[in-house]
């Protein structure tokens, strides 16, 4: 079987021009390659195995635009495998069988190796990631996937235990810059042959709006490129005006139910015990901007603050639901400022983890200790019967004693004495540790 390319890109001159511009500039050599140094620059292990031709099973994980599917450009143009592509967007399990099945018969015929290359892995359901283990264990191919999902959560453990994980980072704006720089300057399959000036300003909106991912700067560039008038000279100017209507907005890479959401909702949750409010309205905002839901958001910060403020500061819960029923009476974008009023807050407050810990301690407790019954003196006594056992008797009814206080036993007898509480000396906890030992002094246990 003849050698598949990695796409099937038109051969001939005219339809490769008329390919997107990222597309035509797609890097076929490290030469051309940008970023991921760590993965990719010279001496490193990835680039060795690629260069030597021995490449393990391996999954490419990284944002869009970051070069993942360059790489696998890269390993086309340089194994001397049969490489065997697949998207996981359109191809289902014949097609996976279908490749593994000439993969046999070439290794049978000719010894030579089939690289599969699996292009959105984390599309393929469990079943379709079944058809590829046995025969990636077997060493009938070798697997490389590509994926921007986390690939702990989308590709099955038993595949993912025979693989090695790269992951790749968002571009840096100076890598981006360098990118729509030579697509600039490049004559064969870039703009070069159209006389295109970018103001210093129109590139660096350009490199800062498109965020690290280099192809949504070529298709902004390039549209912008085809839309500018020329003057009468052949000269195409473009100012920061037309990169600003090409991109409309920002690109925000987010994902309501991916690695995003949970990086910037804990981004949030810890900026906000660190008490740092810039930090937070920072996070905040990015998830907002983004289109995450504001009451998962609200629900997030009514429990920081039983969990990280406590009482510490009693009004931080009331501040956090106040927030949580303003979002849910006005909505969107108004509700906005409710939910920074309740960050600034809560990121603020004296902190205290008093609460969680002392909550966990009961669940110890409750689940792996004895579930021991009421004290007596502690049950009501309802009925003449419960009376004449005991309910009841001996019980002291704190308003009958000096500042509404009295001691009393009120946990089981093999807890007596049990602390599970533990007030800080932060904000209003300062206060009830103060009064705690007023009331009990020294005699409980520490915990």
């Amino acid at each position: 079987m003849d050698r598949m390319p990695l796409f099937d890109l038109p051969e001939e001159k005219d339809l490769t021009q008329s390919l997107p511009l990222a597309a035509r500039m797609r890097p076929q050599t490290f030469a051309e390659f940008v970023g991921q140094e760590h993965l990719v620059a010279e001496g490193r292990v990835l680039r060795k195995c690629i260069e030597a031709d021995q490449l393990p099973s391996m999954v490419f994980w990284g944002p869009p635009g970051s070069g993942k599917t360059t790489l696998a450009h890269i390993i086309a143009n340089v194994t001397r495998a049969q490489f065997s592509p697949l998207s996981a967007v359109s191809a289902g399990v014949a097609d996976l069988r279908h490749v593994i099945g000439e993969a046999k018969k070439r290794l049978k015929s000719s010894g030579q190796r089939t690289i599969l290359f699996v292009d959105e892995i984390h599309r393929f359901n469990k079943a379709q990631q079944d058809v590829v283990l046995p025969f990636v264990e077997n060493g009938t191919v070798t697997f490389i996937g590509a994926t921007t999902e986390n690939p702990s959560f989308e590709v099955i453990a038993p595949l993912l235990s025979r693989c090695r994980v790269f992951r790749l980072n968002l571009l840096g704006d100076d890598e981006v810059r360098l990118i729509v720089e030579r697509v600039i300057k490049d004559k064969e399959r870039g703009l070069g042959k159209f006389q295109i000036n970018v103001s210093e300003e129109a590139l660096r909106h350009l490199v800062t709006m498109s965020n690290g991912d280099a192809r949504v700067a070529l298709n902004a560039l390039e549209m912008v490129a085809f839309a500018t008038v020329p003057d009468s000279g052949g000269l195409r100017s473009i100012d920061v005006s037309a990169i600003e209507e090409a991109l409309q907005h920002r690109v925000l890479l987010y994902d309501k139910s991916g690695d995003q959401h949970y990086d910037l909702i804990s981004a949030l949750h810890k900026s906000l015990r660190g008490s740092d409010p810039d930090a937070a309205l920072y996070w905040l905002g990015r998830m907002l901007e983004a289109g995450e839901d504001p009451l998962y958001i609200a629900r997030r910060l009514v429990r920081f603050a039983s969990e990280d403020v406590g009482v510490a500061d009693p009004q931080a819960l009331v501040i956090a639901i106040a927030a949580q029923q303003a979002v849910h009476f006005v909505g969107l974008p108004e509700g906005n400022l409710a939910l920074a009023e309740a960050v600034v807050y809560l990121a603020t407050a004296p902190k205290s983890n008093s609460l969680y810990q002392a909550y966990s301690r009961v669940q110890q407790d409750v689940q792996h200790g004895r579930n021991e019954s009421v004290p007596l003196h502690l049950r009501n006594p309802v009925t003449d019967l419960m009376h004449r056992m005991g309910h009841g008797q001996g019980y002291k009814y704190a308003h009958d004693y000096p500042d509404h206080f009295v001691k009393q036993q009120n946990l089981p007898a093999s807890l007596q004495g049990k602390r599970y509480y533990v007030p800080t000396d932060q904000g209003y906890e300062k206060e009830i540790a103060d009064r705690l030992k007023k009331w009990w002094g020294e005699s409980h246990k520490e915990v």
